[in-house]
C-alpha cells in the first residue's frame, strides 16, 4: 500500500482585466483629489513676527520704515499716516473661487515732528472696521472715510 500525501495547489489567482483598469483608477482618482486640497494665500504686508511691539510711541518715521519697512500707502491726515494692508484668502478645492479669511490695515500716525503718534492694527470684526490694538471702532472722521474704501477695495476676489 502506497501513500499518496496531496500537496496544496499555490495558484496564484488571476486578475480580470477589468478589476485592474477599476484599481488603477481609483488610484488616479486619488491622487488627482489629494491635488486639489485647500490652498492659502497671503497679499499685500506680511507682518514680521513682533514688529509691532517694536514700533513705540515718539519713535521716528525712519525707525519705522527700518522695522515695517516700506508702506503699502500714505495719507496725510493731521500728519502723515502710513498704511500698511494685507490680506488672507483660502480656497477649499482647487479651482473654486477664494473665501476671504483676514484682511488688516496697520496704520501708523506720525505727529507734524514725524514722530509716532499712534499705531491701529484694523481689521473686520462683525462687519464692521475695528482697531485690534485699542479695541475700538472708528466712528467718524476722514480716519473713517480713508478705512472703508480701502476694506472695499480689498474684499473683491479674483
Amino acid at each position: 500500500m502506497t501513500f499518496r500525501v496531496p500537496f496544496p495547489s499555490f495558484r496564484t489567482p488571476r486578475l480580470k482585466a477589468g478589476a485592474v483598469r477599476g484599481a488603477l483608477t481609483a488610484l488616479a482618482f486619488g491622487i488627482v483629489l489629494a491635488g486639489c486640497t485647500g490652498e492659502q494665500f497671503q497679499r499685500g504686508y506680511i507682518l514680521p513676527p513682533g514688529a509691532l511691539e517694536q514700533i513705540q510711541i515718539g519713535a521716528s518715521q525712519d525707525q519705522v520704515l527700518v522695522v515695517l519697512g516700506t508702506p503699502s500707502t500714505v495719507a496725510t491726515l493731521d500728519g502723515d499716516v502710513f498704511y500698511y494692508i494685507s490680506q488672507r484668502t483660502e480656497r477649499k478645492v482647487a479651482f473654486m473661487h477664494q473665501q476671504v479669511i483676514d484682511q488688516r490695515v496697520i496704520a501708523v500716525y506720525f505727529d507734524k515732528n514725524r514722530t509716532v503718534r499712534r499705531v491701529a492694527n484694523y481689521g473686520l470684526k462683525d462687519g464692521k472696521i475695528f482697531d485690534f490694538i485699542s479695541r475700538t471702532t472708528p466712528t467718524s472722521g476722514q480716519e473713517i472715510s480713508y478705512l472703508t474704501p480701502l476694506f472695499k477695495l480689498l474684499s473683491f476676489r479674483d
